[in-house]
């Protein structure tokens, strides 16, 4: 198991905790993608965000879409996970470019600029769930813990990093997303807060080669840490030609009549992986005939 969520809870349940190591996840995320450094920070960072998040879910069918709206240059950038942390993204604009932060960083904040963070839950009920919040950085990390604070009520610490190496590819990538539960003690809350405040940059734990285990008791083994499970985590996209055949369904009978007259087989490609699908005069005229 290479990548990897870890779930795990302290102070006698008062602290839950999850942490990520999402590498070789985020390499074939770039790969598939062909992003930029700062592009695929950007979506590693989020990807990885959807793997602990989607862990969360409680549902085997639930799913889990971060997608993000902005007026940088990136555009916007778009993740899906399931329950088993099975995740997919992209970013509309791969190929940004930026120079580097103050901090000699790549600069995601000003690749994202301002703009919405949404996060949608599909529970199975008749309308997900959605929750919105203004950008407060463009960090991504920064984003969600206000996200939780905000729109779900839960007092949260998101760390998100993802570190390159001089030919463009992914050296470390993970996080963790640490949260009180409602029940917590002051003490508990106070003691927590000093601690995180304490705690170096995430890419800095995860350049010291310490996996999701040590970096959750590094911060929390004076808690009493309790870890639950291990679960895997990849990029995975469940497209198919009939899903995407569903897609072309959807546009209208006059719309599909149109391309045929065109005479021109069309292509479809899947955002999340980049796959094409190549539908010719005889398979659009099968549709047709199958949608009457």
């Amino acid at each position: 198991m290479t990548d990897y969520i870890i779930r795990a809870t302290a102070a006698n349940n008062q602290i839950r905790a999850f942490a990520a190591t999402t590498r070789d996840l985020v390499e074939h995320a770039k790969n598939l993608h062909n992003t930029s450094p700062v592009a695929t920070a950007a979506l590693g960072r989020l990807l990885t965000a959807g793997g602990m998040m989607g862990s969360m879910m409680k549902g085997s069918n639930d799913l889990l879409t971060l997608q993000i709206k902005c007026d940088g240059p990136i555009k916007g950038l778009t993740v899906t996970a399931d329950a088993n942390a099975m995740v997919k993204g992209y970013v509309y604009d791969p190929a940004v470019m930026l120079p580097p932060s103050p901090l000699g960083k790549l600069d995601v904040g000003g690749a994202l600029g301002g703009g919405m963070l949404s996060v949608i839950k599909d529970m199975g009920l008749k309308e997900p769930y959605v929750g919105q919040t203004s950008l407060v950085s463009g960090e991504i990390a920064e984003d969600l813990t206000y996200y939780y604070a905000a729109s779900e009520q839960i007092p949260s610490s998101v760390a998100l990093g993802v570190l390159m190496n001089k030919d463009n590819t992914v050296k470390r990538a993970g996080g963790f997303i640490i949260q009180l539960m409602p029940f917590a003690e002051e003490e508990v809350i106070d003691k927590l807060e000093k601690k995180i405040s304490e705690v170096s940059a995430i890419t800095k734990l995860l350049d010291q080669d310490m996996t999701p285990e040590m970096i959750l008791e590094h911060i929390l083994g004076e808690f009493g840490l309790d870890i639950h499970d291990k679960m895997s985590t990849e990029f995975v996209c469940n497209c198919t030609k009939e899903r995407v055949e569903k897609a072309i369904v959807s546009i209208g009978r006059k719309e599909i009549l149109e391309m045929i007259n065109d005479k021109e087989p069309i292509e479809v490609n899947c955002h999340f992986c980049n796959t094409q699908y190549e539908f010719t005069i005889d398979d659009l005229e099968d549709i047709i005939k199958r949608s009457k």
